[in-house]
């Protein structure tokens, strides 16, 4: 507080008469306390006090008669006294300085003023009390006059306002400070608006109460652009966050209003509304007034908004930044991030029996292919805001992922029923109308509570699980799922590193005629060794290559090996027999496929018709056209087409007559149904279709002699299994061949 405040300190008594006019002016009091146990000291005292004014506040005295009493009355009133007449001797020589021990060590309480006073002239408390304890004055009750009173008594209201301002202005700079350190925390705005209040209050000499105010637009989460209360002290405090009108104090709206409207400060005797603006961000800063500001109250204003402008400005970019990293910028729900910490403290959603589910809107890149990303947008917008308005406060909503929101709450809110409540009827994006259809992972978590990452994941398991239901909509996560597919994550793993480690292995099955049993090819089979002497069965492993993406790689590899045992067929002396090699849709999609083919070939100089790529139907049906063009392609340039496990799938007659295709495979199951007085319809089907074809036939499977005669009568023209011969390494298989050629 400046000089300039105090020329109003001096005594103002009221006229006395048998009934005093009524005061209508309202006035803050000054608290005194006083401690003594003569109720007389209380009474003259109070009279000698009663009509004093100082800096137009009245005293109001609270009255103690003992140390425990004036130690209550303390911890009452708290930092709101102001001065404290305090006697030394009462129920004990020293009962006194107890009190005034209590309140500066116990209390922590340096802004009261203390006045010693004692009835014994001879009894002085000892020095270091003095000194240790900020007494401002001691006296006996005999020298201490009416007009020495008076004079004590304005001179420590003085000396207890400078504390009080400076105390105040380093609050504010402490939270100012404080805001400006953790901007990241989540009510940096809020201490950083205190601080400001509060400051302002230090520098111009006023109580702490007023608030700070912005559009909602460019500080705080919300869609309409009203004045809302960012930070208060005093008795806004209570308003935080809320918008100004809920003030219901027209005075106070209209002048921040206005301020924000005209972009300027506004001084009125009762108050001042205070303009910040820093890059864009604007504030109005309201301070209640008890007296008008002078020139230098307000130039002091000046210079400190223009210092803070900054820092406000740095708060709200921080405030901008946070919510960029925890909310989603389109729905305006917390993302992925959020999600994941309200996941770890589970007080946030507070139900014992709580249910996790992941929203996934199928067929949602249809939206953006077919009416644009703006209309997807649009939609997107739409189911969170019905997800809003269909679940309460107390379910926990997100946006997780570009077509997939989160849903937290008791799971008597959050269940496959609730949910498909919400997407019964269509949205409206724009003009268009939209049907939704969705797909929802759910995981129950009991009196359980995980790490948030671990809770998602077991969700997002659960979802994709349903996706590959076909009469539900919904999975329950259950802990069986996550071991199957930590055991497949695992395989995964164990397999690329396998293959990159060369541990895998090609080995050969002879194909022969079915009539001489001569060889006349073997098809190549991938083997992955187990670790233990046995090996992996390729029904588990293969599937697993194809999901990682793997299989190409692996493709590859086994169809250049295949072309290296062509040449060691070549160098031997078996110029004619060929080798089969199945090939994954995964392959076909590569467009560098056809090429690589014929790389293999030029590398290991082969000759291309001694090289036979097996397709399934299924591989077929999955991209029929690049499939064709691809084969047409490798068939032109000498390449061996067969399609294997034919009539495992369902063909369409008109794709397979686009194939160019050399040999048909009979699938071991319809060789298996072939039994002594039972004729096996499917196979005598099969080879009857290739024969009318002009396509050769081979069975796969033939473990009988009684299925290798029935082929024959079928007219089926080769055969494999293991009547003849098992698979076999490249080493084993050249050891076969000469054996059969000795014989």
């Amino acid at each position: 507080m400046s000089p300039a405040d105090y020329e109003n300190d001096e005594m103002v008594y009221l006229e006395e008469s048998d009934e005093p006019e009524a005061d209508t002016r309202i006035y803050k009091h000054w608290n005194i306390l006083i401690v003594d146990d003569d109720e007389e000291i209380h009474t003259v005292t109070r009279l000698a006090l009663a009509d004093l004014v100082i800096n137009d506040r009245k005293l109001n005295f609270l009255h103690a008669y003992s140390a425990a009493q004036a130690k209550v009355i303390l911890n009452e009133y708290k930092r709101e006294i102001a001065i404290l007449l305090l006697d030394v001797v009462m129920e004990t020589d020293d009962a006194g300085l107890g009190v005034v021990e209590y309140l500066r060590d116990a209390l922590g309480m340096e802004e009261p003023r203390i006045i010693l006073r004692t009835g014994q002239p001879g009894y002085a408390p000892e020095e270091h009390v003095i000194k240790n304890y900020d007494i401002n004055d001691y006296k006996t009750k005999t020298e201490l006059t009416r007009s020495k009173l008076l004079t004590t008594v304005i001179s420590s209201i003085r000396s207890y306002q400078q504390i009080l301002t400076i105390n105040q202005a380093r609050v504010g700079l402490q939270k100012i400070i404080r805001s400006s350190a953790n901007l990241l925390e989540e009510h940096s705005i809020k201490g950083f608006c205190e601080g400001i209040v509060t400051q302002i209050s230090s520098l111009i000499g006023l109580n702490a109460e007023g608030l700070v105010c912005a559009r909602a637009g460019s500080v705080l989460d919300h869609d309409d652009n009203g004045v809302y209360i960012l930070g208060a002290a005093g008795d806004f405090a209570g308003y935080i966050n809320q918008p100004l009108a809920t003030l219901h104090h027209p005075e106070i709206v209209e002048n921040v209003s206005r301020c924000l409207k005209i972009k300027k400060h506004i001084f009125e005797p009762s108050c001042s509304v205070l303009f910040i603006n820093s890059s864009g961000f604007e504030a109005a800063v309201f301070v209640n007034m008890s007296r008008e500001l002078n020139e230098l109250d307000k130039q002091l204003l000046e210079i400190f908004l223009s210092s803070i402008s900054i820092g406000y400005e740095n708060v709200n970019l921080f405030h901008e930044l946070r919510n960029t990293a925890f909310r989603d910028w389109l729905t305006r729900l917390p993302n992925r991030n959020e999600f994941i910490n309200m996941l770890d403290r589970p007080s946030q959603y507070g139900a014992e029996d709580c249910c996790i589910a992941l929203v996934d809107i199928n067929h949602f890149s249809d939206i953006n292919d077919g009416l644009g990303h703006e209309a997807g947008n649009e939609l997107l917008r739409a189911v969170a805001n019905r997800l809003e308005s269909s679940f309460s406060t107390a379910v926990k909503k997100s946006r997780i992922g570009a077509d997939v929101f989160g849903l937290i709450g008791a799971k008597e809110l959050v269940n496959p029923q609730a949910i498909s409540r919400v997407f019964q009827s269509s949205f409206q994006t724009g003009e268009h109308t939209l049907p939704v259809n969705v797909t929802v992972g759910l995981c129950e978590l009991g009196q359980e509570r995980g790490i948030g990452v671990e809770l998602l994941k077991r969700a997002n398991i659960a979802l994709n699980r349903a996706k590959g239901k076909l009469t539900e909509n919904f999975e329950y996560f259950a802990p069986e799922i996550e071991e199957r597919t930590t055991r497949q994550l695992d395989m995964i793993r164990r397999l690329r590193t396998d293959f990159a480690e060369r541990k895998l292995e090609l080995w050969f099955q002879p194909q022969v005629d079915l009539v001489t049993e001569n060889v006349v090819g073997m098809e190549g089979l991938l083997r992955w060794p187990d670790g233990n002497g046995g090996y992996i069965p390729p029904s588990e492993f293969v599937p697993l290559a194809e999901y990682s993406g793997l299989i190409v790689d692996i493709g590859q590899w086994v169809l250049e090996e295949s072309c290296r045992c062509i040449n060691q067929l070549e160098q031997a002396g078996y110029d004619t027999l060929r080798v089969a090699v199945n090939i994954s849709i995964p392959q076909f999609r590569d467009r560098g496929f056809v090429q690589r083919v014929k790389d293999a070939l030029t590398t290991y100089n082969c000759p291309p018709n001694r090289l036979e790529l097996e397709i399934t139907e299924s591989v077929v049906m999955d991209e029929p056209q690049i499939v064709i063009d691809a084969l047409k392609a490798l068939k032109e340039h000498g390449v061996a087409i067969a399609i294997d496990d034919f009539g495992t799938g369902f063909s369409s007659m008109s794709y397979l007559q686009k194939l160019p295709l050399d040999r048909l495979k009979v699938d071991r199951s319809f060789v298996s149904d072939i039994k002594p007085g039972k004729s096996a319809v499917i196979a005598e089907t099969i080879v009857t279709l290739g024969n009318k074809l002009g396509l050769s036939t081979i069975a796969e499977g033939v473990e009988r002699r009684e299925q290798a005669s029935y082929m024959i009568k079928l007219g089926c023209d080769e055969a494999q299994g293991f009547l003849f011969a098992k698979p076999m390494p490249i080493v084993e298989l050249m050891d076969y061949l000469n054996s059969k050629q000795d014989s």
